[in-house]
C-alpha cells in the first residue's frame, strides 16, 4: 500500500523545516507514494505479473536568487537531511537568477474541490490474469485471421502526492488509474498487420469491458490487411479521433512558456494571432470530476481553473508556469507541470459525414516516427490509414508519408469530428486537413 497523504504531508513538513534551519529563504517540496499491480497474459498463458511499488520525493530551496534542486527515492529522516543539504549546497554555488523563486502566494489554491480521483480496484492477481485472459480471448475468436499475439495487459495503480512550500501551502491528494489493452496481428496470405485497443480510467467499473477492448483491438488488426502503397500526391487527410491529439500536443508544447522564452517555437511571439479558422476554440478543464489530468493546483501550488488557449482561432493564452512567466514578463497561467485536459471543440460532423465531406483523400489511423520540428513547425510523419474515394473508404494503404507545416496544417483545419470518445486526458474528434503532401512510391 502506498504512503498515506498525512504520512507524505509529514515528510513535505520536515524537508520545509529543514530548509529553514540551513538558512534556505524560501523553499517548496513534493513528495509521492505509489504501488500497483500488472499482469500480461499472452496466447492465453500468464505472461508476468508485477507488482510495483515507487515513492520519491523532490526539494527546491532558494537563497534570494540562488535556486538548488535535490532529490531521492529514500524517505528515511536522514536521507531527507542529506537530500535538503544537497540542494543547499547547490544553491549556494549557483549565479543567482532573477526570476528564480516560488509562485506569488497570492496565487494558492484553498478550499480545492474533491475531484474524485480516488478509485482503489481490489483485485487480486487471479481475477486479473482472468480479466486479460478474457480480453485476449475476445481478440482471438474474433476473426480466424487473427493468428498471434503480444497479449492484453491489466494494470491497476493507487498513489498519494503531496506538495508544499514556505508560503505555508501544503495540498495533496490519492489518486488511481487504471488501464486494460490488447495488442494482436492478423495474416491473410502474405499481408500481416498489427493493432491494438485499450481503455483507461480512475473507476474500474468505467472501463470498457474486456470482449470490447479485444474485439475493438482485432477488428482494427484485420481491417488493415491487404494494405496497397500509394503514389506520391497532394490530397485532403483526415487524423483519425485516436490519432489526432498528437497534432494538440504539438500545439501545447509551440505555445509553453520555456519554448516562447527560448525562441525555440514555431509559433513565436503568436499571442494574439490567428492561427486557426475562427471557428476554433482549444481550451483545458483542470477540473472536471475523475478527469485523468485533473488537479486542483499545479505544481507550484497555484490554483487551476480552466482556461481558453485557442478562442475563435485566435492564440489567447501560454501555457506558462511562474519561471516562464517571470521570463516572459507575464503572469503564470497555473500549468506548472503541464496542461490538464486538453480539448478541441467538435465542429458538429460524425466521422462518416467527415469522410463524405473529404470525398477523395486520406484517413490516417497510425503514425510512426518523430518528424515534427518544434521550431519551424515542418511536419513529415510515416503513416498508414485507408483511402477513401467518393467518401467510402476503398482499401487500407501504408508504408507512406505525410508532410507539411503545422502553421498550415492548422490554418487548413476543415473539420472536427464528433467521435471524441477515445481513451486518455486529450479530447478530439477525428480532424480534416484541406490538403497534405502524401508521398508513397
Amino acid at each position: 500500500m502506498s504512503l498515506t497523504i498525512e504520512q507524505l504531508e509529514e515528510r513535505v513538513a520536515d524537508l520545509l523545516a529543514e530548509a529553514k534551519r540551513l538558512g534556505a529563504s524560501a523553499a517548496d517540496a513534493a513528495v509521492s507514494s505509489s504501488a500497483g499491480l500488472t499482469v500480461t497474459v499472452r496466447l492465453g498463458e500468464v505472461e508476468t505479473i508485477e507488482h510495483n511499488r515507487d515513492q520519491g520525493l523532490g526539494v527546491t530551496v532558494y537563497f534570494g536568487r540562488r535556486k538548488g534542486s535535490a532529490s531521492t527515492t529514500d524517505l528515511s529522516p536522514a536521507a531527507l537531511k542529506e537530500t535538503v543539504a544537497k540542494a543547499c549546497t547547490i544553491a549556494r554555488n549557483t549565479s543567482e537568477d532573477p526570476c528564480a523563486g516560488l509562485a506569488d502566494p497570492g496565487l494558492m489554491a484553498h478550499d480545492w474541490p474533491d475531484l474524485d480521483l480516488h478509485h482503489p480496484w481490489e483485485l487480486t492477481p487471479g481475477q486479473a490474469i482472468e480479466i486479460a485472459r478474457d480480453c485476449e480471448a475476445a481478440a482471438r475468436d474474433f476473426d480466424p485471421r487473427i493468428t498471434n499475439s503480444e497479449g492484453a495487459t491489466l494494470n491497476t495503480a493507487e498513489g498519494s502526492f503531496v506538495y508544499g512550500n514556505s508560503h505555508g501551502f501544503v495540498g495533496g491528494y490519492p489518486t488511481t488509474r487504471h488501464t486494460l489493452s490488447c495488442v494482436v496481428m492478423g495474416q491473410e496470405g502474405d499481408s500481416m498487420q498489427r493493432d491494438w485497443w485499450y481503455d483507461t480510467r480512475r473507476a474500474a467499473e468505467e472501463l470498457a469491458s474486456p470482449e470490447t477492448i479485444g474485439r475493438r483491438a482485432a477488428e482494427r488488426a484485420v481491417a488493415r490487411l491487404g494494405a496497397r502503397k500509394l503514389g506520391t500526391c497532394e490530397a485532403p487527410v483526415i487524423f483519425r479521433a485516436d490519432v489526432a491529439p498528437g497534432l494538440l500536443r504539438s500545439l501545447t508544447g509551440a505555445i509553453r512558456g520555456h519554448a516562447q522564452y527560448r525562441e525555440s517555437s514555431f509559433l513565436l511571439n503568436a499571442l494574439g494571432e490567428r492561427i486557426f479558422p475562427d471557428w476554433v476554440r482549444i481550451h483545458e478543464d483542470p477540473l472536471i470530476p475523475r478527469g485523468l489530468a485533473s488537479a486542483p493546483f499545479d505544481n507550484e501550488g497555484v490554483a487551476t481553473r480552466p482556461r481558453d488557449f485557442v478562442r475563435e482561432g485566435v492564440l489567447e493564452s501560454y501555457v506558462l508556469d511562474s519561471y516562464s512567466a517571470c521570463r516572459l514578463g507575464m503572469h503564470t497561467t497555473g500549468n506548472a507541470g503541464g496542461v490538464r485536459n486538453l480539448a478541441i471543440e467538435s465542429s458538429g460532423q460524425p466521422l462518416e459525414e467527415l469522410l463524405k465531406q473529404m470525398d477523395r483523400g486520406l484517413l490516417v489511423t497510425e503514425l510512426m516516427g518523430q518528424g515534427v520540428n518544434p521550431v519551424t513547425g515542418d511536419y513529415s510523419r510515416g503513416a498508414a490509414g485507408f483511402w477513401v474515394e467518393k467518401g467510402s473508404i476503398q482499401y487500407p494503404v501504408e508504408e507512406i508519408t505525410i508532410a507539411g507545416n503545422l502553421r498550415d496544417i492548422y490554418l487548413d483545419l476543415v473539420a472536427v469530428g464528433t467521435d471524441d470518445k477515445i481513451p486518455g486526458s486529450v479530447r478530439t474528434g477525428s480532424w480534416l486537413i484541406g490538403k497534405m503532401t502524401i508521398a508513397g512510391n
